[in-house]
């Protein structure tokens, strides 16, 4: 296993366990098992009930979560410094000594059937589902992380048992701490849960194939009755960029789409009066990996709407000397300023550590991917939006 470890000032420690155990690997799964297997794994142990397990995260955590993603899967908490073997211990039990219970599981699986009704009353929510939906034939994004009402009853107890014992593998696991201890008590704490677990080893990395593809171009149309007005998301995947590319888009992004003095903000909103939100955004996790666009406007106002989002982007395609020096400049301060705000939370830092350790193989690229932008070329930057913002994914829901 990782350990990663971080000293901060303070009382507390906030730390996340993390596994490449997400929904694009449930290739011989139904739908929704990884995101089963992280609720299973609370219903208790070989030694706590789940009610043991539930009275103790109360007592011992001041935050305390998991998360199925596309990509991973991550438990994190934050406890008071002198609390943290005491809490590490706990989920240490959780996740390597699952019992799985059958008695739990039916009542899990409508638990997560109740989860799957509230998730569609998101309406960029259900947007973006609508969106991967069709912009992908067959790409695990196409259908949601918990799965559809169909896979949840498809899913066994022996589903959850087999998953589980293929991909939370200690050799494939990643533990960060974000800590006022210090490394060598740390250390001792960790050794102390996990050194000396015998574990059979994963027999390959996580899968990079069949991961990407293509999307359908064009507009999809879905009328919901019981709402006002009209969500609207484009998507541009993003998967062939290099990781200056990337760093490039990032430039790009913050005067395109980022707060009320970007490109599509003045345009949209101000000019235009079109919509109160509007915005764009990079999802560059391992297995997602898309530049998105949102705004919310009247049904009547759409056509406008995405005219002028589609003529903003070739606008700046056309003027060449757009990114100077100075806008490069003042882009990576703010885009650094944003991270390093990000990443004052202990929990967030512990998180984003963990995750981009699991996708990258590399969580100091947290810090790295922010360094230097100031020294990108605004040719450069123009190259790369004219080589991948072309023949979006527009979704409507109206």
């Amino acid at each position: 296993m990782k350990l990663i470890y971080k000293q901060i000032k303070g009382d507390i420690t906030s730390f996340t366990i993390g596994f490449n155990a997400g929904a694009i690997e449930e290739e011989d799964y139904p739908l929704g098992t990884a995101h089963a297997v992280e609720h299973m794994v609370f219903k208790g142990t070989k030694t706590r009930s789940e009610d043991e397990i539930n009275t103790l995260c109360d007592e011992i955590f001041g935050f305390q979560n998991a998360m199925t993603n596309y990509p991973y899967v991550v438990y994190y908490g934050t406890t008071l410094s002198e609390d943290f073997e005491r809490g590490l211990e706990l989920f240490s039990d959780i996740i390597l000594n699952p019992t799985f219970p059958e008695d739990g599981f039916n009542e899990e699986i409508n638990i997560i059937k109740e989860e799957l009704k509230e998730w569609k009353d998101d309406l960029y929510q259900h947007c973006e589902d609508e969106l991967l939906y069709n912009s992908f034939n067959n790409r695990r994004i196409k259908d949601l992380i918990i799965g559809t009402e169909e896979s949840l009853n498809s899913i066994t107890l022996e589903h959850i048992k087999s998953f589980y014992k293929k991909y939370y593998k200690l050799d494939s696991m990643v533990l960060t701490i974000v800590t006022s201890l210090d490394f060598t008590e740390v250390l001792k704490v960790v050794q102390k849960f996990f050194k000396g677990e015998s574990r059979e080893v994963s027999a390959e990395k996580a899968r990079d194939i069949n991961l990407y593809e293509e999307n359908n171009g064009g507009i999809f149309i879905k009328n919901k009755d019981e709402i006002n007005g009209s969500k609207i998301l484009f998507a541009y995947p993003i998967h062939q960029l290099n990781h200056e590319e990337f760093r490039a888009l990032k430039i790009f992004n913050h005067y395109f789409g980022e707060g009320t003095s970007s490109i599509l903000y003045n345009k949209i909103r101000t000019k235009n009066a079109l919509a109160y939100e509007v915005g764009s955004t990079i999802k560059n996790e391992r297995g997602i990996k898309l530049f998105l666009i949102h705004l919310g406007t009247s049904k009547d106002k759409v056509n406008e709407a995405i005219e002028i989002v589609k003529s903003s982007i070739e606008e700046i395609k056309k003027e060449e000397g757009f990114f100077t020096k100075d806008k490069i400049e003042r882009a990576s301060k703010s885009i650094k300023l944003k991270r390093a705000l990000r990443l004052e939370k202990s929990i967030q830092l512990a998180k984003d550590l963990t995750c981009y350790e699991l996708m990258y193989e590399n969580h100091k690229k947290v810090y790295d991917e922010v360094e230097g932008l100031e020294i990108l070329q605004g040719d450069f930057i123009n190259e790369v939006i004219k080589k991948f913002l072309c023949n979006p994914s527009i979704q409507i829901l109206t």
